[in-house]
């Protein structure tokens, strides 16, 4: 396949947009997460399917030069385009969608609603620009979404099914999801690249070796099935890397700096290579870096209006600690992730941004916006000796204003509200 579309349109989805949604919508970003992961097989596989549809052609096409990618959240619900691709390829099936997924993810039904508008807007702007920077046309399009067929369905996270969604066996006659058993001689268990189980068998009239089976085959998916949830449980945490000025909320399960004026959380993931327009960064894949290029890269920042249209969006340094008491002493290691917001600054000279510095609950409100302050300060000067500072507007310290973890919780669990953060500005 030369392009895979799932991947394309996660990276409008990235945590920025994640952390955001949670705010706006008042869920958990777990369960917006968990919500996605279901929603974007389901809408690019009823895309797959009625590809040859002229209305779901004339949104992807319309998407291109709609300003759709800059504004997925407050742009998506009530978006024509969006609900007319949504009545074409799901029909009277969306309320059962947003049913599945609310039940699936523990979001409500209306949130559930937004983000299939969203995931829906987020396809289709990917989609429509990829088409459009390619020069590519209506049946370049409809090839491209019928080559996504053969995989959709094999991307529903567990515990989802087409039937569970709703949607039966819209997506062709193979569901990977469903294994039928009947009577059994010798039953053989898969396990395929993609991590899908099939059990095959070859049918026998013999009842004495068909209830030998009836037993033993449910011992082999319940371990099959335990060992699954065993790899899930051991996976390493998601960083994300996005608050905002009202809830200012980090999901990090990572190492932190275990004192009370530790700056930020610092990631438990490898370092890779961001790419900044052919210059490696180097950075975690979901990080500030990440997240700030993509947004970049998707004009994002271009086609946002004014200030207020940015200003909910926080990008958290993940890998910028202070020493301990200092406003102006970095621990070792953390210098990098200055240098490289100033290269990103660089390259998009146009870009503004705003530094904020946040404290947790515990000690004196005043002493704490002070130490918080000073530290914004300090980022802003760094990056002005890197040549960046003409677009640095402004740098505040928030102190605990923001702390959404009570003083009485542990010192880990207190870690999410110190951090250094920063955000687009006009």
């Amino acid at each position: 396949m030369a392009l895979n579309i799932i991947d394309l349109i996660k990276g409008q989805l990235g945590p920025a947009l994640v952390s955001q949604a949670a705010s706006q919508l008042g869920e958990s970003e777990s369960g917006i997460s968990k919500a996605i992961s279901g929603l974007l097989p389901a809408v690019v596989g009823g895309m797959a399917n009625n590809a040859d549809k002229p209305e779901v052609l004339d949104a992807i096409t319309g998407a291109a030069s709609s300003g759709m990618l800059g504004n997925l959240l407050g742009g998506a619900t009530g978006n024509s385009l969006i609900s007319s691709v949504l009545s074409s390829i799901f029909g009277d099936k969306i309320g059962a969608l947003v049913n599945s997924i609310s039940t699936f993810s523990g979001v409500s039904n209306s949130s559930s609603s937004s983000l299939l508008s969203m995931v829906t807007g987020a396809a289709l702007g990917s989609i429509g620009k990829y088409a459009a920077d390619n020069n590519i046309g209506a049946s370049g399009i409809t090839s491209l979404l019928h080559d996504q067929k053969g995989v959709v369905s094999s991307l529903l996270p567990a515990g989802l099914s087409l039937a569970s969604l709703g949607l039966g066996n819209a997506f062709g006659d193979h569901d990977p999801h469903k294994v039928k058993v009947t009577s059994y001689d010798e039953p053989k268990v898969e396990v395929n690249r993609g991590g899908e189980t099939h059990v095959t068998s070859t049918p026998n009239n013999n009842n004495e070796g068909g209830s030998i089976w009836k037993w033993l085959l449910p011992l082999l998916l319940l371990a099959l099935a335990a060992w699954f949830l065993w790899k899930q449980c051991n996976k390493p945490a998601d960083q994300t890397v996005v608050t905002s000025d009202s809830t200012a909320v980090v999901s990090d399960t990572a190492n932190t700096m275990m004192n009370n004026d530790s700056a930020m959380v610092t990631g438990s993931k490898e370092m890779t290579d961001i790419d900044l327009n052919g210059k490696p960064l180097k950075g975690y894949a979901n990080g500030l870096e990440a997240s700030m290029i993509i947004f970049l890269k998707s004009d994002g920042y271009k086609n946002a209006a004014d200030d207020a249209a940015l200003r909910d969006t926080w990008y958290n340094f993940d890998n910028v600690n202070f020493k301990m008491g200092s406003s102006s002493e970095l621990e070792a290691g953390s210098e990098g992730q200055v240098q490289n917001l100033a290269e990103i600054l660089k390259a998009y000279p146009e870009a503004k941004i705003n530094i904020g510095g946040y404290t947790d609950n515990t000690g004196d409100a005043a002493v704490n916006k002070a130490l918080s302050q000073k530290r914004a300060d300090y980022i802003k000067a760094e990056l002005g000796k890197m040549g960046v500072g003409a677009q640095v507007v402004d740098a505040k310290g928030y102190g605990s204003e923001f702390a959404t973890v009570p003083a009485t919780a542990s010192d880990a669990e207190r870690a999410v509200d110190r951090k250094m953060a920063v955000r687009f500005t006009k």
